[in-house]
């Protein structure tokens, strides 16, 4: 109990020389494995970037985790995030894994109560996207998506025929909007 405030001169230097090269080799290993890293998050990318910083902590205030251990873990899970991307651009069935398909909430300013209540969107967070966009009445939207990275995407005005940034939408009440 006697070490609440202060333990010791070389634990401070410890944790600062451990806490700059980490850190130096957490964004190095950032830097070279590209901008897919550190893009909008779905929910995989935000449990890889948790685990980063998680791990940065660890490393720095664990006497008991070397240096090279944790530059080693943050590289094992930069490469992991890396090789399963990799394998989700290239296989549907891993990308339908990892990553959630964007929802129609609201089409043709009619609100899709379903979905909502599905996707746990209330109504002012719907609100809030429409005046984000300068719109006042939710009629004058066509659709309103919710993306994989959870932001509400606003489309004011949708071609009569099929918009071909909507083929990869889940659209799983589509009954309830169909005229």
């Amino acid at each position: 109990m006697e070490k609440i405030f202060f333990d010791s001169w070389e634990s401070i230097l410890r944790t600062i020389i451990v806490t700059i090269l980490a850190y130096i080799a957490v964004i190095f290993i950032l830097r070279v494995t590209g901008k897919r890293t550190l893009s909008k998050m779905n929910a995989f990318d935000f449990l890889v970037t948790i685990a980063l910083g998680s791990s940065l902590a660890t490393v720095a205030l664990n006497k008991n985790v070397a240096l090279a251990d944790g530059v080693l873990l943050f590289l094992l899970l930069v490469v992991l995030q890396y090789f399963i991307t990799w394998l989700s651009v290239r296989m549907k069935i891993v990308k339908n894994l990892i990553t959630a398909s964007p929802t129609l909430i609201l089409y043709k300013g009619q609100v899709l109560d379903k979905a909502m209540k599905a996707e746990r969107i209330t109504i002012e967070e719907l609100y809030l996207a429409a005046r984000e966009k300068g719109i006042s009445n939710l009629k004058d939207i066509d659709a309103v998506v919710l993306e994989t990275t959870g932001v509400l995407t606003v489309i004011q005005n949708l071609p009569e025929q099929e918009a071909e940034t909507l083929s990869t939408v889940s659209k799983p009440f589509e009954k309830d909007y169909k005229d």
